[in-house]
């Protein structure tokens, strides 16, 4: 993949990761080296952030269940948990993927942890009010346009309270930050195309009052969070 490319608008092309005849060795490799770079780029803070706000919103209630869609290996879950450790929170995770690969390395990664089920479906899929909290990391700027709004009203229908967004910011530092961190962690070829493709296809802030818009959500929030992720806060309308 080219390092040169314009970042005034979001990328169209897909991803390696949307085309689902692929998979197999090569993705689970891919999803490994994910969880490396969500750790070098701080993946968890911003959905810990819209979370922790929304169970606010709550009430801060002692029970609380999450679903985590297009979660793939599920780490950005761990610091969640530690979270609810230390509130003595009951929480429960249900991380939902439609490729078995990732429900494959989710289970691996949550082997001991009671707390975390793993479900293979598409979120188009999952019922209404599946959870008090739907969750998507780095999973909505897979969709653009009206597949945009579709899937992020369907998170909504899935919640109870409320949606939490946790997506990258596009922007040429991170761009250029992701595109030669690939390059010194990874051979894999999901990992070094999807990376940097994944901040083009990325928001600025422009693009979440555009969706905000089209939502009809007066309430959504968005945050600026480190490093170059926004934290989007969609309550469910009373």
């Amino acid at each position: 993949m080219s390092f040169f490319r314009t970042l005034s608008n979001r990328a169209r092309e897909d991803e390696l990761m949307d085309d689902f005849s692929m998979g197999g060795e090569e993705l689970s490799e891919a999803l490994q080296h994910l969880r490396r770079l969500n750790r070098i780029f701080a993946a968890p803070g911003p959905t810990l952030s819209g979370v922790e706000k929304l169970w606010k919103s709550m009430g801060c209630p002692s029970t609380l269940s999450i679903m985590d869609v297009g979660a793939g290996s599920g780490d950005v879950n761990q610091k969640l948990l530690r979270w609810s450790d230390q509130k003595g929170i009951q929480l429960n995770i249900t991380l939902v993927d439609k490729t078995e690969e990732a429900c494959d390395e989710a289970r691996r990664l949550f082997r001991h942890e009671p707390r975390v089920q793993v479900q293979l479906a598409d979120v188009q899929e999952v019922p209404d009010a599946s959870a008090d909290i739907v969750t998507g990391s780095q999973f909505i700027h897979h969709f653009e346009g009206e597949q945009l709004v579709e899937i992020v009203s369907h998170m909504l229908r899935a919640s109870i309270h409320g949606v939490v967004i946790n997506d990258i910011h596009r922007h040429l530092l991170p761009y250029t930050a992701v595109w030669l961190t690939t390059r010194m962690i990874s051979a894999n070829r999901y990992i070094r195309h999807d990376g940097p493709l994944s901040v083009a296809k990325g928001f600025t802030g422009r693009d979440w009052r555009e969706l905000k818009e089209r939502l009809q959500r007066e309430t959504m929030t968005y945050e600026w969070k480190p490093l170059f992720r926004y934290s989007v806060v969609i309550p469910n309308d009373p």
